[in-house]
């Protein structure tokens, strides 16, 4: 047996990158990457390495070279088809070339290709993308670093992207990461999910600081930095001058402007709720979700989370909606045939179905599931609002996006990415075409708080009547590239960016004015701004505004890009060529391309392809997994797992069964024996290898092992009798959030009732409570007191979870069912201890 040196896969073999260093540099809201990836050859014979990796899903990747020796080698943007064959040609011919190409699904997802790697050579890939950092609600911006890939799940018949993985603590290369933050306000903290160095501020004013990832990185995470500013966020324009090589009249020629629009609304119209909508929720019951929300022991599951999510969502619409509730896997369920009118009979029977709801359902086939919502006809004066929770392993994700989109005119889509490694293009493709507000569960996140606020937002008044006015010295004129901008939610940033053509006197200055109207009232913001352009911006306004052009090329049909005539299919294709090609940003349709010439030597030797692992964490092993497939047209193997000694498992199926490697789990006291297991032709097949046995070392992975069998069990492709382990599968249930118990208790309407579930939930006697109620008020009105003031006296910090259903059950209150309201405040704060007032409660 050959011995290698370095670093190996599972299958033993030599991975040539080493290392991957990371660069940021955040200015106000827009973020440049540098990623240099180090590739060592220790082999005897010439490799190619092919490394398929996340990617931010609406980064402009606008920079890829290579450094071999003391040669550098700038990479060209070109037709994807021409790129590949320039690349295969050149390895033919025995030169280096450099392949990198977004694939064809989901542009999310790239693919590396090192070719021709000579033994003994080092090259250094050098990669840059820029991107704008999503608002939080807490005003903090969200920087992630995609470091995990999970596999995609792909319908039956369709092509897939396929990654090469390994459990995440067997990553075979390091990573560093430093951030560099400059704003024109003082920089206030930096966060992260990450270990990280002490921020540390550069000048006085504490408008400019670093920060770094400390060592050791497990690749078990993205890495996600939250940066705030001291002041809250403030419209913005940047003006960017042309390339001065470029022809003037073009897009890379002329100035652009960039417009950052954060809206204020009245507070009298925000705090006036809708009373009216048909709320649609639509969960993820694939494989996948069944694992936990994060490594920490006793992590809930996301399906549980989710759970936990539909009841605070039920508990917290307004009387007079009407709703449903979906489900998806490899087929789709409702709970109701169509939406019906929420009131207690209907909200009691959707809870008891949610209860029940496990990751049972297999695959991740989001796509029928959608179609049928959209075929169910839209209730007279009840706005439908979707909300989308999944872990955003889906391959289809353009197919599903452009479906969304073409029914957008119907609803808007809320969308939740739960775990790490969720799709990025997924979720934020969802909520932006279809007009609504997308989310990020990751880390020790709680899913609740966000889907709240995403709640807050489908019951404010819709803004409607959206028009943007440019006022211009004269001479100039403004070409819009950005689509329309069709939703304005309170706090969340609206981009703009738009072409200036023709000359301006100097230190002239223009405006733009948005104007909408919002719950009738009409409403306008207006932004002066400079035409000098900004100094240092470089190319990176115009090089962000050629990514949105691009997208939104992509995302329309061909028949639309046809200035008349019949419609043909290569006008869309054409226009995103030549726009990426001029830009040098990255498509669907276009790749990047280097190619060696200098050295006028070949490389001698049959080329060996070498396939770099990237990381899946240990705990999204068990889902549902990725069918084989083809990697933007080129034949990616299966997944690898790690390599550790491996026990082969036989398992039979029919030949439309989704086939995944999971490796990298160590058993408790499980013999080593050949096992057979059957299932059905539309079950998710799991090849468990490296079921290594060994006794456990900790109650630690006895935890994981248990997760990852009770998975496996669920989905039918385990049974409980083939396991010869003395595991207890069945994980233990941990006892109820006291807050979601309280929750769980609480009438359509809004009102609880005093009962001995009530009485344990605020942590009182049945006794206790019946004896001090006010002899004058009723008992749900003693009830829902007690509990508004338990919220408030207990869960302040958890408001954002539950401050809806307590408006519900204040708007109980002041109905004609509460006379004696102060008697009951202080009987209340007396019983529990508390010193909430009146006012607070709202009441």
């Amino acid at each position: 047996m050959e011995n290698c040196c370095g670093l190996l896969t599972s299958k033993q073999e030599p991975v040539p990158l080493k290392s991957v260093e990371v660069e940021l540099e955040v200015r106000d809201h827009v973020a440049t990457v540098v990623s240099t990836l180090n590739y060592e050859n220790k082999e005897d014979k010439p490799l190619e390495a092919v490394f398929v990796f996340p990617m931010p899903g609406d980064a402009a990747v606008c920079h890829f070279s290579a450094t071999i020796g003391q040669t550098q080698i700038v990479a060209e943007v070109k037709e994807k088809q021409k790129a590949r064959e320039e690349y295969d040609d050149a390895l033919s011919s025995g030169q280096q070339a450099f392949l990198l190409e977004e694939s064809d699904q989901s542009p999310d997802i790239f693919s590396l290709s090192v070719g021709s790697l000579p033994p003994g050579e080092s090259a250094s890939i050098r990669l840059e993308y820029v991107t704008e950092l999503a608002v939080q609600a807490d005003e903090g911006l969200r920087f992630v670093l995609p470091a995990v890939l999970n596999p995609r799940y792909h319908p039956q018949g369709s092509e897939g992207v396929q990654v090469t993985s390994v459990p995440a603590s067997l990553v075979p290369y390091s990573l560093s990461f430093s951030a560099r933050v400059s704003s024109p306000r003082p920089v206030s903290k930096v966060e992260s999910n990450c270990p990280m160095d002490p921020l540390k501020y550069l000048n006085t004013e504490q408008s400019q600081a670093t920060v770094k990832l400390a060592a050791g990185h497990k690749f078990d995470k993205d890495v996600e930095l939250l940066i705030y500013y001291k002041d809250a966020h403030q419209p913005t324009a940047v003006v960017e001058a042309g390339q001065t090589s470029a022809k003037p009249g073009t897009l890379m020629g002329d100035p652009l402007v960039m417009l950052s629009l954060y809206p204020e609304f009245p507070q009298a119209v925000m705090s006036s709720l809708a009373s009216c909508g048909e709320f649609v929720f639509l969960l993820d019951r694939s494989g996948s979700m069944g694992v936990p929300m994060n490594n920490n022991e006793g992590s809930q599951t996301r399906i549980g989370s989710a759970r936990d999510t539909l009841l605070l969502l039920l508990k917290s619409i307004p009387m007079g909606c009407y709703f449903n509730i979906y489900s998806f896997g490899s087929s789709y369920e409702h709970i109701f045939p169509k939406s019906v009118e929420y009131s207690e009979k209907t909200m009691e029977e959707a809870l008891k179905k949610v209860e029940g709801m496990e990751d049972d359902l297999g695959g991740t086939e989001i796509l029928e599931a959608l179609k049928h919502i959209y075929s169910q006809a839209c209730i007279p004066n009840q706005p439908r609002q979707l909300f989308v929770f999944t872990d955003g392993e889906v391959g289809n994700t353009k197919e599903v996006i452009n479906l969304v989109k073409k029914n957008s005119a119907s609803h808007r889509c809320f969308s939740f990415g739960i775990g790490e490694g969720a799709s990025s293009a997924l979720i934020n493709g969802l909520a932006k075409e279809g007009g609504g507000h997308a989310q990020f569960i990751t880390g020790i996140d709680r899913m609740q708080p966000k889907v709240m606020q995403s709640l807050r937002f489908a019951l404010q008044p819709a803004v409607v009547d959206i028009s943007v006015k440019w006022d211009l010295p004269k001479g100039v004129s403004v070409s819009v590239l950005s689509p329309p901008i069709t939703t304005l939610f309170q706090g969340q940033r609206s981009l703009i960016y738009a072409q200036l053509t023709g000359q301006s006197p100097k230190a002239a200055e223009g405006s733009v004015t948005v104007k909408y109207s919002l719950a009738g009232h009409p409403s306008q913001n207006k932004l002066h701004f400079n035409l000098k352009p900004a100094e240092d911006s470089g190319l990176t306004v115009h090089r962000l505004a050629a990514r949105t052009l691009i997208r939104s090329l992509e995302m329309v049909e061909d028949e639309e890009v046809v200035e008349g005539g019949e419609p043909d299919e290569g006008v869309k294709k054409k226009k995103v060529v030549e726009l990426s090609v001029q830009s040098g940003v990255s498509s669907a349709f276009t790749a990047f391309i280097a190619v060696n010439k200098g050295s006028g030597e070949t490389i001698q030797g049959p080329l060996v392809r070498r396939n770099v692992p990237t990381p899946m964490p240990m705990m999204a092993m068990c889902g549902g997994g990725a069918s084989g497939g083809r990697m933007m047209g080129r034949p990616i193997p299966r997944m690898v797992s790690c390599s550790m000694p491996m026990r082969r498992t036989v398992m039979e199926a029919s030949p439309s069964a989704q086939m995944v490697n999971v490796g990298g789990m160590k058993s408790c006291s499980m013999p080593k024996r050949r096992t057979v297991m059957e299932a059905s032709p539309s079950a998710q097949m799991v090849n468990v290898g490296v079921m290594e046995a060994q006794s456990c070392k900790s109650m630690e992975s006895c935890g994981r092992m248990k997760t990852l069998l009770t998975a496996m069990r669920r989905t039918g492709v385990v049974q409980r009798e083939s396991l010869n382990c003395s595991l207890d599968i069945e994980p233990q249930q941990p006892p109820r959030d006291p807050l979601l118990q309280l929750v769980s208790l609480q009438k359509a309407s809004g009102c609880w009732e005093l009962d001995p579930a009530l009485a344990a939930a605020v942590g009182k006697t049945s006794e206790e409570v019946e004896n001090t109620k006010p002899a004058s008020e009723n008992k749900e009105v003693w009830a829902t007191i007690l509990a508004l003031i338990w919220l408030h006296g207990f869960k302040m910090d958890a408001q954002k979870e539950w401050e809806l259903l307590a408006m519900k059950a204040v708007s109980w209150l002041r109905a004609p069912n509460a006379p004696c309201v102060a008697e009951c405040v202080e009987a209340g704060n007396t019983l529990l201890g508390c010193k909430v007032q009146k006012d607070a409660l709202g009441i």
